[in-house]
Order: C-alpha cells, then sequence, then structure tokens
C-alpha cells in the first residue's frame, strides 16, 4: 500500500489506483460515474448490448462480455466479500447482462472507496433512477443499511420530450452513505422566499423584523416542564428560569391578557431556509461556467457536497473526476483533493483549462517518450486512448479488442470538396509497426470511407516503402487546401511539438468547431 498524494490527478482506471492506497485515508469522496442519463438503457438489459464504436469518454455501453462474466464469477465465488449477496441476488433478477456488467464493475470499485474512507467520512454517488434502486442494493451491502442517509434528488433541467408514454425526467438522484453513525455532517441553509419572508416576519421593532412563534411543546407528559406562566398553564418548550429571562429581554411577549404567550424570532437571527433532500434551486451549467464537457456538473452543486460533508483541509477523492468540477470546488474551499479520470482528455481539460493556473501533478500520463514507451508496455490499451487525444479533435474508441482497425475517430468541420466524407479515423501502435499493418489500415479507410486516415506509432514511420504506400492514397482538398489522405505521425513528433497537417476538426465531446491545433 502507499499514501495518495493530495493535489494530484491519476490517469487510468480508478480501480488499478485505489486498490494501491492506503485505508481510512480520505474524508469525502464524490463520485459520478460513467453512466449517463442520455444513454439508451435498452442496450444495458440486452445480453448482447453493446452497439457500434462510441466515444469511451462519455458514452458507457455495457454489455455482457467475457470481463463481466469474469467480474460476476469472481464475486459469486467469494463469499466473504460484502457484496457477494448483492451480486449473486442481481444476478438471479437481472440475468447476464448489460446492467449487470455495469453493477459488477461499480461494485469492485466501491469496496475500495468504503476501505479508502476514514469513520467519519461519507460517500456521494451521482447516478439516475434507471440505476439507482440497484447501486442503493450494492451501497447497502458495502456499507450497511443503517449508514444509508439521503437519497436527494437534484432537478437538474426542465426537458422537452417527444414519448407518448411516460413524463420526461428531470432529476439526477445522489445516494449518500456515511462510513459509521457517527460523521462530519454540517447542515445547509438556503436565502429565504421573498414571498414567505413578507408573509411570515410580518412584525417589525427596534431590532428589525420578527415572527411569533408557539411556545408549546409538542410532548405534553413532561411534568418538569408544566407550569403557569403569565396566567397560563401549560407545558412548555422552555424551563421556568429560561422563559422568565426571556420575558424580561422582550422575546417573550402575551398578544392580551389571558392569551397564550408566544416569542419573537427575528429575521436576522434565521439561519435561512433548511435545505433538504430535493436539490431545485441549483440550476445546470450555463453561460461562462461551461467549458465544452457533456456530463459537466454545476460548481454550486459540488459545493453544497463539499461543504456539507467535510471541513478545511479534509482530503476529498473523485475517482470519475470528468472535467474536475469537485476539484475546483475543493480548491475553493480550502480542502485537499485528488481526482482520477480514465480519459486523458479530461485530465488535460482540467490542467490546461479548468486549473491553469495551478501546477498539478499527473500520475500516469507520459510526460516525455520514455515514458510514453513505459505506458505503451505496461498498459497498452490506456496509451492507445492517450495517443489517439494528441490529434486534436480525435476521441478514442469505445472498444479496444475487435475493434476492426480503428483505434480514434473525428469529423471535419468541413466536408472535402472531393469526397463525400467527414469522417477522419486513426489508428495507434505502441509496439512494433510494419508496412502490412499500414497497408491493412489503408483499407480500413476505404473500406469506411473516410476522408483522412492517421497511422500513428511511438517513434517515426521512415521508410521508403512507408513513404510509398501513404503517397498511393492521394490527396483530399478542403477549403482550397491538399491534405494527404493517409498520414504518417509518430509520439515523438507529439513531443517535439509537430502535428501532422489537417484541416480543422469538430469537438468530439461537444460538437463545436475546434480553434487550430487546439485538443479542445
Amino acid at each position: 500500500m502507499s499514501s495518495l498524494a493530495p493535489g494530484s490527478l491519476y490517469y487510468g482506471d480508478c480501480l488499478d489506483w485505489m486498490q494501491r492506497w492506503d485505508d481510512e485515508s480520505v474524508d469525502l469522496i464524490y463520485l459520478d460515474p460513467p453512466f449517463n442519463s442520455n444513454t439508451d438503457y435498452n442496450i444495458l438489459y440486452g445480453a448482447n448490448g453493446g452497439g457500434s464504436a462510441q466515444y469511451r469518454a462519455f458514452t458507457d455501453t455495457w454489455s455482457w462480455d467475457e470481463a463481466a462474466a469474469d467480474r460476476y464469477a469472481m464475486f459469486e465465488s467469494a463469499v466473504g466479500r460484502p457484496a457477494h449477496r448483492a451480486i449473486v441476488g442481481l444476478h438471479y433478477a437481472l440475468g447476464p447482462s448489460g446492467m449487470l456488467a455495469y453493477l459488477t464493475y461499480m461494485a469492485e470499485r466501491l469496496e475500495h472507496m468504503h476501505r479508502l474512507l476514514k469513520p467519519p467520512g461519507s460517500l456521494y454517488l451521482h447516478c439516475d433512477p434507471t440505476a439507482s434502486h440497484y447501486l442503493k442494493l450494492l451501497l447497502d451491502a458495502l456499507f450497511g443499511p443503517k449508514h444509508f442517509r439521503n437519497e436527494i434528488t437534484w432537478r437538474r433541467s426542465n426537458p422537452k420530450s417527444h414519448s407518448t408514454v411516460n413524463f420526461p425526467n428531470c432529476r439526477d438522484t445522489i445516494l449518500r452513505y456515511s462510513r459509521e453513525s457517527a460523521c462530519t455532517f454540517h447542515m445547509v441553509y438556503g436565502p429565504h422566499d421573498p414571498e414567505y419572508v413578507r408573509k411570515a416576519y410580518k412584525n417589525r421593532d427596534s431590532k428589525g423584523r420578527y415572527q411569533l412563534l408557539p411556545l408549546l411543546n409538542p410532548n405534553d407528559k413532561r411534568p418538569n416542564l408544566t407550569y403557569e406562566f403569565l396566567g397560563v398553564t401549560r407545558v412548555w418548550r422552555w424551563t421556568r428560569e429560561r422563559m422568565q429571562a426571556a420575558y424580561d429581554a422582550g422575546i417573550v411577549v402575551q398578544p392580551r391578557p389571558g392569551a397564550v404567550p408566544r416569542y419573537k424570532k427575528y429575521l436576522h437571527e434565521s439561519r435561512g431556509r433548511t435545505v433538504t433532500n430535493d436539490w431545485h434551486d441549483i440550476r445546470p451549467v450555463l453561460g461562462n461556467e461551461e467549458i465544452g464537457y457533456p456530463t459537466q456538473k454545476p460548481l454550486a452543486l459540488l459545493e453544497r457536497i463539499i461543504k456539507a460533508s467535510s471541513n478545511e483541509g479534509d482530503l476529498v477523492l473523485d475517482p470519475f473526476c470528468g472535467c474536475g468540477t469537485a476539484i475546483e470546488a475543493a480548491e475553493r474551499l480550502g480542502r485537499q483533493w485528488a481526482g482520477i479520470d480514465i480519459s486523458s482528455f479530461a485530465i488535460d481539460l482540467i490542467r490546461e483549462q479548468r486549473m491553469r493556473n495551478l501546477s498539478i501533478p499527473v500520475q500516469g500520463i507520459p510526460l516525455d517518450l520514455v515514458s510514453a514507451k513505459k505506458l505503451a508496455r505496461e498498459q497498452p490499451f490506456n496509451f492507445e486512448s492517450w495517443a489517439v487525444t494528441r490529434l486534436p479533435g480525435f476521441a478514442p474508441n469505445t472498444r479496444q479488442v475487435a475493434d476492426g482497425g480503428v483505434d480514434g475517430r473525428a469529423t471535419l468541420a468541413v466536408k472535402p470538396d472531393d469526397i463525400d466524407s467527414r469522417l477522419a479515423l486513426a489508428q495507434v501502435k505502441g509496439g512494433k509497426h510494419s508496412l502490412s499493418a499500414l497497408r491493412d489500415f489503408i483499407g480500413v479507410t476505404d473500406r469506411d470511407r473516410a476522408a483522412l486516415g492517421y497511422f500513428v506509432t511511438l517513434d517515426p514511420f521512415e521508410t521508403g516503402a512507408a513513404r510509398q504506400a501513404v503517397a498511393s492514397t492521394g490527396k483530399v482538398r478542403v477549403h482550397g487546401h491538399e491534405y494527404r489522405r493517409m498520414q504518417l505521425w509518430s509520439i515523438q513528433d507529439y513531443f517535439e511539438d509537430r502535428l501532422p497537417r489537417m484541416p480543422v476538426m469538430m469537438n468530439p465531446y461537444t460538437g463545436k468547431q475546434l480553434n487550430e491545433r487546439s485538443l479542445f
């Protein structure tokens, strides 16, 4: 085991990182795992879920494949694991399906999150109503039902729907659990509704606006609080001594002789409206806060969570940190933080756009050719994803096995003059590359009618035969400029700041046109 480094980003699968870290080292965990509310959930329930290749950073198609079957077999035989009974029961209910594939994936990771939390720590899991009930079963198994704290609903939008059989869903679900019964929690208050203030606080005196509230005790079986005051005998909220002191201070008033006394509650003494588990007051990401990440959550949402369940100096972990909203919120609120994401695009976005004023160390992402070769050797799939996203406008393929010869895709901003396609493809070779592999990829670009292809290698591919194969593919014309239809490019070129010659591409995550040479 080792300690995680606060103020750092970690590139890769959060399972790989979390299993290295010490027990009870984190104060608060927030996660918004890869289960987008816009996904077509029908595919999650089918045994053959999957479909065509998609952009892995944001759109997750869970299918019952060999990896899912292996995860289930592990839980089925490991009777001592906390999630064993929940996973076996879900298998009985759901069968081998995309949903169960997702739940076994989450169970592996949630086990480590529970282990990493300190005893007063809490976990907030952001999901949606399609899977929240299954995830709640997993969390009950791991944390214990008595440590379930809240099911929070956040009204994220007011969507339109073309469905004629369902009400459109406008809410996300956030499940809150604590590690132990005694946990860090600070009640959250919001501003009062002006109309409520006008109606409730309609009295004034020299101290300000106030309302009159009851002094009666809801429990009428309290003989020690039963006494006569100002000619009225009742069971009171306060002791006789406190009542008399408040009366002498002008806080307790009797509207008329014989009436039940009441007390003044001043507006300036109110901490505000108590925030419940219905969070309808936080708007979705708008305007200047938007940074071009489809699943981005508003900063106010994460600030509320972090304020409620941590103290200054505490360590906040986001194992699926995406564009880094939780990280920015923690930084603003004086907390320590650490973030993990499997998308190198997300890590780049945090460092170079959201948190560009900080020098943030990154674990797992190559910073030079030597570390790139190490990543290619030890984690070839992570290397492929990272290498693809070094090309502006490209996003990695969902499937990394049986991917049809394609590791990444992009869309040209403008259709070429001489080919009816805006598709660009990339293939990455982290190990040995060969002329036959290049020729095969040329065949893939022809098969998929792609306008452009990029053959990416670790070291430059400089043989005469390779250059001749590339030249044979011809050129395409875009906006009066010619581009080779197939281009060779290396990670060495990347570290020496040489990009291939490319037309303007679209941002694969927002659909907006990129600035030239921009990854975003």
